[in-house]
């Protein structure tokens, strides 16, 4: 290959992986109509084309939100909605089991995770977060290769127009180490179709094997490019689309066997798709990008879009504006399909890409607030025909997004001033402190992302310290897994002479009532009240009493009141930050809070001197709250749901919860039966749905002295004390005519709470454990995270179904037959470690075992037939003598085993030993040595031998041994066996 050739493949600009399918050249005229330009009519004639002359089915776009598949934050490409068909786990009773040739236009984000484009968005002219996969499927040997290349080269030459001599394919060229041979067949497809040899490459598995993850159905992949040069010059190639043929399925050693049934995967990118139609170099410019970024240029009167990069774009606006009409795509396609921006897995990924348009809305092209939200009809406009989810959830989504927009834009201009008040004091040479970072970002006080935070800087020419900031996410790190478990903690507390030495004083215990000051807005956000306080004292982390403290200090902080929630009543400690009153762009991080003889003690790092005295402003993280608040609420109503389940008399014996968790101990003879768990969570989700009003009011503690039914542990509580009440108002609760409090759940409790259950949005008890005899503790999740662990429990529960219809079936082939017993196991450990609800996963895994057991039986069964199939053979091929040394065909060693049994069963007086080629030259060996023939003469040394020349091992007894090597001459190794038996004997 030419230098210029090969400079121009190495940089072959990756496209999104897919793969294709189909059934052969359509033979009807074509449409006299000019080749389809606008993106609209771009992707409906794909959908079309395959529907109408090839006769496959067009099924819906799945979720962006992955349904029960753990491994992914977003669904990232068209196959992933079909992965139980590749991995022969579909519910044979569903409607997908039917499948066998589909088309669709996929839904796809690439944010988080593995494969994520976020940090290249906006940096070149074709990353993006969203985009759409158009693809094509045929599952179970429908159509193979020669229909899938003849149906994409029609598509793309005849209903598209491109023209032939701009279109490069590559196939697989082989892999010697996997004894894998080049994919010649597609190479010769591709001729067949008028592909010049000059315009096919073959490259290696990297780029041309396609593999699901470490072990699943895989194979050889052709690609089809675009020339961008169109022929002026060196060629400059594009992927343009990705026919996978998946013939193999990798085993968990690492082997390729092949697949009972091929499948063709197919995938296309419509945005690329529409820039080669459209003659544009970048998808940016095109009718998919170009209403948003005119809508941009409109509403934040910024300089036209020109499509610069690098260097070029001054001020970095055209970066903006890609980033901006990127980001509001996903958003709106993510939240449309219910991922909202939060704070864990994908909605945390979401927040992140909201928060990062922002800062290039209103920093960059100096957007007015508000501006993201108005974006939203334009997407709606775009794409709401294709994807009507859009259409119907275009309110939500705007407001959504406003709301956090506004929250954001506070927490962005005092970062701002913090990070340029920190560049005023650091030396030229001085990397910007992990510290401030951290403060600043998601994992911090601001939610201000990392990632933008060092944009921030590398826009100023500042580096941050990395490794400071590694060792702050293992601390954070460390932190979380406390609180998983919590243990008692040495943090700093106020001991006996601190607190004598304030009430000495008269200082007044700290008012923490405001905690409780929030509501709800109209919009269903949450909306928490600041709080100014005074310092009354500080105190070193040895405990001293100081007036003033350095900076990078970390100290005891005592404010004369507080709407931080102290650790108390099994609730986790709020977080946060606080500033000084009049000084925004100081931001002192609070890392909990404690309370300690009625006073709050706030655990501070000092940004800079702080002093007994000074106002200060204080701010808790509200993610952070907000999950602590939902799983305060979850755990009241999983104390009533048990109690409505398992009886009145059930009794609590402590819980402990954070924004993350939450874990429950109940007083119970004997664990709960799966029959209980789904009872407990029913219940739970009945009151969730119901989303009744969660009533709050202090009252004198004697006043809940003798009411039936109220819960309250062995504690000692204020008076007055706070009475939570779920769907029924306190006054009515306490009411001893009223017999409320034994149907509703009614508490004694100091925690921060919902204020309607329905923001609880789900609860999953994921696992169970006894601590100690009549004592069991639950796990719980809730929200999201919950919602997500259903879905996995279901796709578990069809895996399982899927696993029984199979065996049911039966199987006359010992290696299928093994494979669904490897998958059995597969699936029992997946079962036995998925977060998903605890009450399923004891029933699947009853199932498993005995499906386990059924499928073992099935392949001693197998083994014993076959192995006596083979048996007869031998005995035929051998007349009697002291020695059989032979080969045999057979891909178990378990079998192989039995042969050489049975043969010494039916010739006791000889020796056997069979050897059984597999692929890649590898070699099974067994062998057994007749008791006449014993002691001088061993199995298990004849093995080593035989073994040993095959550079392998060898294991066993005297009587009976086995073992493995690998040999290209196989009768070498036979006659090695010949000839040390027959010296032995």
């Amino acid at each position: 290959m030419a230098a210029p050739m090969v400079a121009a493949v190495g940089g072959l600009w990756r496209a999104i992986r897919r793969s294709p399918s189909w059934g052969g050249p359509s033979r009807r005229p074509l449409s006299s109509k000019s080749p389809p330009s606008e993106a609209t009519a771009i992707r409906d004639a794909f959908l079309s084309f395959f529907r109408d002359r090839h006769g496959h089915r067009l099924v819906p776009s799945a979720s962006v939100r992955p349904r029960g598949d753990p491994s992914l934050l977003f669904v990232n490409a068209g196959m992933n909605q079909f992965k139980p068909i590749f991995l022969g786990t579909v519910d044979p009773r569903s409607e997908m089991a039917g499948f066998r040739r589909v088309a669709n236009s996929q839904k796809c984000v690439r944010a988080g995770g593995r494969h994520s484009d976020l940090e290249d968005v906006g940096r070149d002219l074709s990353h993006h977060t969203f985009f759409e996969m158009l693809g094509n499927w045929a599952f179970g040997g429908e159509y193979f290769k020669e229909e899938a290349c003849s149906m994409a080269w029609e598509l793309l030459t005849q209903v598209y127009g491109i023209p032939e001599d701009r279109l490069w394919v590559s196939y697989f060229g082989g892999d010697p180490k996997a004894g894998l041979d080049p994919d010649l067949e597609s190479r010769d497809i591709w001729l067949s179709l008028g592909v010049p040899a000059s315009r096919m490459l073959s490259f290696g598995p990297q780029e041309n094997f396609w593999e699901m993850g470490d072990t699943g159905p895989c194979g050889p992949c052709t690609e089809i490019h675009y020339d961008l040069a169109g022929g002026v010059g060196a060629p400059q190639l594009v992927e343009l689309w990705n026919l996978v043929f998946m013939q193999h399925n990798r085993e968990a050693d690492g082997s390729l066997q092949p697949l009972p049934q091929r499948h063709v995967d197919t995938g296309m990118g419509l945005e690329r798709l529409v820039a080669v139609l459209q003659g544009r170099r970048s998808t940016y410019d095109t009718d998919l990008f170009s209403p948003l970024l005119s809508a941009i240029h409109q509403g934040c009167g910024a300089p036209p879009y020109s499509g610069r990069v690098g260097a070029a774009d001054e001020g970095r606006t055209d970066t903006a504006y890609r980033v901006v009409a990127d980001h509001i795509r996903t958003l709106s396609v993510c939240i449309a399909d219910g991922v909202s921006p939060g704070m864990s897995g994908a909605p945390l990924v979401l927040r992140r890409i909201l928060r990062r348009a922002v800062r290039f809305a209103t920093e960059v092209l100096r957007a007015p607030p508000g501006f993201l939200g108005s974006l939203v009809p334009v997407v709606v406009e775009t794409l709401g025909d294709t994807y009507p989810e859009l259409r119907r959830s275009s309110a939500q989504i705007a407001s959504l997004v406003s709301e956090d927009e506004a929250a954001f834009l506070a927490s962005l201009q005092r970062g701002r001033r913090i990070i340029d008040r920190t560049l005023r004091r650091l030396g030229r040479s001085d990397v910007f402190p992990a510290e401030v970072a951290w403060s600043l970002s998601m994992s911090g006080d601001l939610g201000i992302p990392l990632d933008l935070v060092e944009l921030m800087l590398e826009e100023k020419g500042v580096q941050l310290d990395s490794a400071g900031l590694a060792q702050l996410a293992q601390e954070e790190a460390q932190l979380r897994a406390q609180q998983a478990e919590p243990v008692e903690e040495q943090g700093l507390r106020l001991d006996i002479h601190a607190l004598g030495e304030l009430q000495r004083r008269g200082v007044p215990p700290t008012d923490d009532s405001p905690k409780y000051n929030y509501c709800l807005r109209p919009s269903g956000g949450y909306e928490f009240g600041l709080c100014e306080a005074q310092v009354l004292q500080l105190y070193t982390e040895g405990g001293t009493a100081v007036a003033t403290v350095g900076e990078g200090q970390r100290c005891g902080l005592l404010l004369d009141k507080t709407n931080f929630y102290a650790e108390q009543g099994g609730q986790a400690s709020d977080r946060g930050y606080l500033v000084r009153v009049g000084q925004q762009d100081v931001l002192f991080p609070v890392a909990r809070a404690q309370v300690c003889g009625g006073f709050v003690l706030h655990e501070v790092v000092a940004s800079e001197c702080l002093r007994v005295g000074e106002q200060v402003q204080l701010h808790v993280d509200t993610a952070w709250r907000l999950g602590c608040m939902e799983k305060h609420t979850a755990v009241h109503l999983l104390n009533w749901a048990l109690r409505q389940t398992l009886g009145p008399g059930t009794e609590q014996r402590g819980s402990h919860l954070n924004a993350e968790r939450l874990r429950f101990d109940v007083a119970t003879q004997t664990p709960l039966t799966p029959e209980q768990l789904r009872a407990v969570e029913s219940a739970v989700q009945e009151a969730v749905r119901r989303d009744e009003v969660v009533y709050t009011e202090e009252v004198a503690l004697a006043h809940t002295a003798h009411i039936p039914g109220l819960r309250c542990l062995d504690e000692v509580y204020p008076d007055p004390v706070r009475v939570v009440s779920v769907g029924v108002p306190v006054a009515r609760a306490l009411d001893p005519a009223s017999q409320a409090a034994l149907q509703a759940s009614v508490e004694l409790c100091c925690g921060t709470h919902l204020l309607r259950t329905g923001a609880v949005r789900d609860l999953v008890i994921t696992g169970e454990r006894q601590l100690a005899k009549g004592t069991t503790r639950l796990l719980a999740i809730t929200g999201e995270q919950a919602q997500q662990a259903r879905e996995v429990g279901q796709s578990l529960a069809q895996e399982v179904e899927a696993a029984t219809e199979r065996l049911s079936r039966g199987s006359q082939d010992v290696v299928e037959a093994q494979r669904l017993a490897k998958d059995m196991g597969r699936l029992t450990d997946a079962v036995d470690t998925a977060v998903m609800p605890h009450w399923q996963r004891r029933g699947l895994q009853a199932t498993l075992k005995a499906l386990q057991r059924r499928a073992n039986t099935a392949i001693r069964k197998l083994e014993i037939r076959q192995a006596a199939q083979k048996t007869q053979e031998l005995l035929q091929r051998h007349s009697e003598g002291p020695l059989i040394v032979d080969t045999v065909s057979t891909e178990s060693l378990s079998v192989l085993v039995k042969v050489v049994r049975q043969l010494c069963e039916q010739v006791p007086s000889t020796s056997v030993l069979l050897l059984s080629p597999q692929p890649l030259g590898h070699v099974l060996c067994a062998c057994q040595v007749a008791q006449s023939a014993t002691p001088a003469f061993t199995a298990e040394a004849w093995a080593l031998a035989v073994c040993s020349h095959m550079g392998g091992k060898a294991w066993g007894s005297r009587v009976v041994a086995q073992g493995t090597g690998s040999t290209a001459d196989l009768e070498a190794a036979l006659r090695t066996a010949r000839a040390y038996a027959l010296n032995q004997l």
